[in-house]
């Protein structure tokens, strides 16, 4: 009761009701959303994989951005379990459609870690493209995970919002770094530098 009272609560409730597939599904709608879901996230580590094949001296940046997605992952995972909100299925609100465990769902781990790869890719002018195709798959499997009912609305925005504050805050360390690592102290001279007289000095007086 308590669990139900809570969702309830929730604005989104009525935006979660117009997305959901519920007890009576559109099949070809669900099979849909059932294979993005599923394979949503494989598609954006394509989308990774293309742009390092295209793009060389972008590796390592890419290789950087894999490892702030795993990151992403851990803490999303960590602040579902601390927040404690349920999916929609475990209140009994919708069918689960998608087998899925019972951990809390807020926020949305897929949102956050594909809404990371791509905002990443998005802030780099030459793999913005990259970024449109990476965000139009993270929506697309928002979309996908709500009507399943596994999500409600608001943990994918949430985790989008999560992975936009992780995303900002790993670029700002990263510019302090090179800021710190590129601002080496010169070393003063042993002895001032001799100057050269311009014009001959005249004798006194």
């Amino acid at each position: 009761m308590r669990l139900r009272g809570r969702a309830m609560t929730r604005p989104d409730m009525a935006l979660f009701l117009a997305m959901t597939a519920g007890s009576s599904p559109t099949p070809w709608l669900l099979s849909i959303a059932s294979a993005l879901a599923r394979f949503g996230p494989w598609l954006s580590a394509a989308v990774m994989l293309g742009a390092g094949l295209r793009h060389r001296d972008e590796r390592g940046y890419l290789l950087a951005l894999l490892c702030m997605a795993a990151i992403a992952s851990l803490v999303a995972h960590a602040l579902a379990s601390t927040l404690g909100y349920p999916r929609p299925f475990m209140l009994g609100l919708t069918p689960s459609h998608l087998p899925h465990g019972g951990s809390d769902g807020l926020p949305s781990t897929h949102a956050t870690v594909m809404g990371l790869v791509a905002f990443g890719l998005l802030v780099r002018r030459p793999l913005r493209w990259y970024g449109l195709a990476a965000m139009v798959l993270a929506l697309a499997t928002g979309w996908a995970r709500i009507h399943v009912g596994v999500h409600f609305p608001l943990d994918v925005v949430a985790g989008l919002g999560l992975a936009a504050a992780l995303l900002t805050g790993f670029l700002a360390l990263q510019w302090q770094l090179r800021i710190r690592l590129g601002a080496q102290p010169v070393a003063p001279p042993l002895t001032p530098p001799a100057i050269a007289p311009s014009h001959r000095e005249k004798p006194l007086p």
